[in-house]
């Protein structure tokens, strides 16, 4: 069966956003931005407080890691140097499941299980060295309530993980009375942060005059430094770092397809701007698209962002490698001028990913910046779809000069994929300096 490349072409048009509906994006993001920091009720955006401003890049001394944020955990020994400089002494890791030999993330696995499992992997960084004292930096990239930089405590699991006995409690207790069991009473949590915190800390260490940090991936987030919250409490410089958990803005105007996802989605009415951008949900809308197109709505062929990625990335004449991704996961043979059209859906969707993202950077940067000119400064971005996506950074190029015009010559991103655990570390040394 033929694909219907009428529909197809209104199906690009609703994934288009043009200029004014960018601008309005940003805008939209600029405004919640304000009235969130006056009531987060008022917002879509939650306005986390971090507890950590801005490093100086002087930070100095050897430090701890631990890099929770998914199955796979890691712990490093960090060596910070200074001047933006560092070094990896050690780095140990391992996955928190393995089916048929352990599971520490399943309904029937206990807290305790669990963190003495990190507790070993951290005995196993510092070669079981239980007297030099360490300080220990933690990226925790879980929902939790805040209230200060080493209190952060698990609201609720995400990622399908169900250990009993975490939620509910402060993370880095646990870890502590673990740490004891293991006779590693040398070595002190001081720190914990969520992953889009870190990649900011790590590239501001690096590079200064970063103020943005964003997660662009399976999930889609950004944090930027509040320059008006001056807390006792706030290790760092430069204000706040602020966690916005922005995949949740609503602000937007979803397509008929958009909508249509959500309604089926595990959570409707949430995460607007995630199911509109992120990897997770790239490939569904595209399945959505072309079961329409191909007259079987409904149908799911299970596309992936990756698929996407193959997709965008065939330079062939006859698209072959595109007709081969559509008869293997939708089993139909399409045609050269028929593969042409359908890299232009990926393409649609990929585009459209990029204008949000980046209509939120400016949103960030307009509130940042007030009514003056824009400062010279970067955007620091980790995650797949950034990073290996064809066309995402060209379009967030783009659309940096769509909204800020000549001003976006002072704007650029910067790739920071080792974020998580630099990011810890300089989360730790800066609050041993805050504390002394």
């Amino acid at each position: 069966m033929a694909l219907d490349r009428q529909l197809l072409q209104t199906i690009i048009g609703e994934f288009t956003v043009d200029a004014e509906q960018l601008r309005e994006v940003a805008a939209n993001f600029r405004q919640d931005l304000k009235l969130g920091l006056i009531d987060p009720k008022d917002s879509s955006l939650r306005m986390l407080k971090s507890y950590v401003g801005l490093p100086t890049g002087k930070e100095t001394g050897e430090f701890l890691a631990l890099d929770f944020g998914g199955t796979n955990v890691r712990v490093s020994r960090i060596k910070l140097e200074g001047a933006g400089r560092f070094e990896v002494i050690k780095k140990v890791g391992k996955p928190l499941i393995i089916p048929g030999e352990y599971d520490y993330i399943g309904a029937e696995s206990t807290a305790e299980q669990m963190f003495d499992f990190l507790a070993s992997l951290i005995d196993e960084a510092v070669d079981k060295d239980h007297e030099t004292k360490f300080y220990l930096g933690h990226t925790f990239s879980f929902p939790s309530n805040q209230t200060n930089l080493y209190n952060a405590e698990l609201i609720i699991w995400t990622k399908e993980f169900k250990t009993a006995g975490v939620e509910g409690k402060i993370v880095n207790d646990l870890l502590k009375t673990s740490l004891e069991k293991f006779g590693l009473t040398n070595v002190e949590p001081i720190a914990v942060i969520n992953d889009t915190v870190a990649v900011l800390l790590s590239a501001a260490y690096q590079h200064p005059d970063t103020y943005i940090g964003s997660i662009y991936a399976t999930g889609q987030n950004n944090c930027y430094v509040e320059a008006s919250i001056h807390d006792p409490e706030n290790a760092g410089v430069g204000g706040m770092i602020l966690n916005l958990e922005s995949g949740n803005f609503m602000k937007l105007t979803p397509n008929r397809l958009d909508v249509e996802y959500d309604e089926g989605s595990e959570k409707p009415g949430e995460q607007r701007l995630e199911k509109m951008v992120s990897g997770r949900y790239m490939g569904e809308l595209f399945s959505m698209a072309l079961s329409e197109i191909f007259e079987e709505k409904g149908k799911n062929y299970g596309f992936t962002a990756i698929d996407m990625s193959s997709i965008l990335m065939d330079d062939t004449i006859d698209g072959d490698r595109i007709a081969a991704i559509v008869k293997d996961k939708a089993d139909k043979n399409v045609d050269s001028e028929e593969c042409a059209k359908i890299k232009q859906l990926a393409a649609a969707i990929v585009v459209r990913s990029a204008r949000l993202v980046t209509a939120a950077y400016v949103g960030m940067i307009w509130h940042r910046t007030g009514t003056g000119k824009i400062s010279r400064q970067h955007i620091a971005v980790d995650g797949s779809v950034y990073e290996k996506m064809p066309l995402v950074q060209e379009n967030i190029n783009r659309a940096l000069s769509e909204l800020l015009g000549e001003e976006a010559a002072n704007v650029d991103t910067i790739l920071d994929n080792g974020g998580s655990g630099l990011g810890a570390a300089i989360a730790a040394a800066m609050a041993v300096n805050h504390n002394a």
